[in-house]
């Protein structure tokens, strides 16, 4: 697959979802879901269900296993829209809850997936593992250092399984490439790039603030975040561009890349981050977070460099998205369409693309049923401490960025030298929501 049908497939998925179209569940082996017996289904509830939440039930529903009984959104066309899509593919009609508290309160729950607007992620995890529930959680796993640290300590606590949506880390090419980078063939490795380049996304015009539209929980929908008139801007998709919803580019793709980077060259935390960026490419549209940065971390034996750009599509080795290992024999650069070896001067054998095989998240998916079947946390692909420690790199990253310093992480004390940078690790919670507690 090219890089550009890999950009064309993305804005085809995103339009469907945009659309409210069914997505396809392809492989529900009938046969086998009516020999499932009642005492082996696994009961999933979904929290958003508009984008990237439907597109994991979808993955879960391909499980003969798996039965779809409850959906809970604040914008009841969605809901209304998705049941029918649920009940096309030829699946019982779930239960609707406008509020997700009140979905968590059925006993007939056995997993929540939760895949809402990032500055949801805290409470409605907390909330889940509280009831009782299994936990898929969308990345990035929280929207702020504490939430992420306090998700953390209640997993630890509740005791049931958490599969973060890091899907990378299951799929086959990403970790035969990891395989590849641990052989030692390329070398000392001095500097990793991590990048995303979007052209596919352009400004976001602003535009005024206008009525809540009919059918939409507006003030659910804020939950925690400040008080404010509704704007469509920040409201279906590019809430991500503002702070008190999402983290922008760093978190959105951020997540997914820089955990392979982490993963494969075994790193937690950086010794010093320092970002510089901005709104470079459309400096007078709505976007609140970079259209444009740099992130450089420390690891003291070696740097990353993470790198975005919003409205370029043209990245690092021509790839608009991916990684690369940079080692004194030469490079290892991937992305989710492949991963290919570079030599350094014929120094060791180059390695054509070597192309993606399989569904990322299908796969993601089985990992974490399979894991609740066996009862074998150990064997999750993307569990809570994985989710957290690439999380918790992301946000140094911005918060480097948001303060203009170089920043330093002390992990013993969970805190920044500096208390500018310590001001941005708490989010205030509104609107009568309170943090929890752990």
């Amino acid at each position: 697959m090219t890089m550009n049908s890999t950009r064309r497939n993305f804005i085809k998925t995103a339009s469907v979802l945009a659309a409210g179209s069914v997505l396809p569940v392809d492989v529900l082996a009938k046969a086998n879901r009516k020999k499932t017996s009642p005492n082996d289904k696994i009961r999933v509830g979904l929290i958003g269900v508009r984008s990237q939440g439907y597109s994991d039930l979808a993955s879960f529903l391909k499980n003969p296993e798996v039965e779809c009984v409850a959906l809970s959104d604040i914008d009841s066309n969605f809901l209304a829209s998705r049941t029918a899509d649920i009940e096309k593919l030829g699946f019982a009609k779930p239960k609707l809850y406008p509020d997700y508290r009140k979905m968590l309160d059925s006993k007939d729950i056995d997993i929540v997936i939760v895949g809402t607007p990032d500055h949801w992620h805290c409470l409605q995890f907390v909330h889940s593992l509280e009831a009782g529930k299994h936990v898929y959680v969308e990345k990035p796993l929280g929207n702020s250092i504490e939430e992420i640290n306090i998700m953390h300590k209640a997993a630890k606590k509740h005791g049931k399984m958490v599969q973060v949506g890091q899907w990378q880390r299951s799929q086959p090419h990403f970790v035969d490439a990891i395989n590849y980078l641990k052989s030692g063939k390329l070398g000392r490795i001095r500097t990793c790039k991590a990048w995303s380049y979007v052209d596919w996304k352009g400004a976001v015009p602003k535009v005024p603030d206008s009525p809540v539209p009919a059918g939409v929980d507006y003030d659910m929908w804020l939950g925690p975040a400040p008080k404010r008139p509704f704007n469509m801007n920040r409201f279906h998709f590019t809430w991500r561009w503002y702070w008190e919803y999402g983290n922008g580019l760093m978190t959105d793709w951020g997540v997914h890349l820089i955990d392979y980077i982490l993963y494969g060259m075994n790193k937690t935390i950086p010794a010093s981050v320092m970002a510089i960026g901005g709104k470079y490419a459309f400096p007078e549209d709505d976007m609140v977070t970079p259209d444009t940065m740099t992130a450089v971390y420390d690891f003291k034996d070696f740097t990353m460099i993470w790198e975005h750009t919003i409205g370029i599509g043209l990245g690092n080795w021509q790839r608009p998205h991916g990684m690369s290992y940079i080692g004194e024999n030469g490079t290892l650069v991937l992305d989710r369409s492949g991963w290919e070896v570079v030599p350094e001067k014929q120094k060791i054998e180059a390695i054509p693309v070597q192309k993606n095989v399989g569904n990322g998240l299908d796969l993601h998916v089985k990992n974490f049923l399979d894991c609740i079947k066996s009862n074998t946390p150990e064997k999750l692909n993307a569990g809570i401490d994985i989710g957290r420690g690439v999380a918790l790199v992301a946000q140094m990253g911005n918060i480097a960025f948001r303060t203009g310093e170089k920043v330093t992480w002390n992990d013993a004390k969970q805190s920044f030298a500096t208390g500018t940078a310590n001001s941005l690790i708490t989010p205030v919670y509104n609107n009568g929501y309170k943090i929890p507690k752990y």
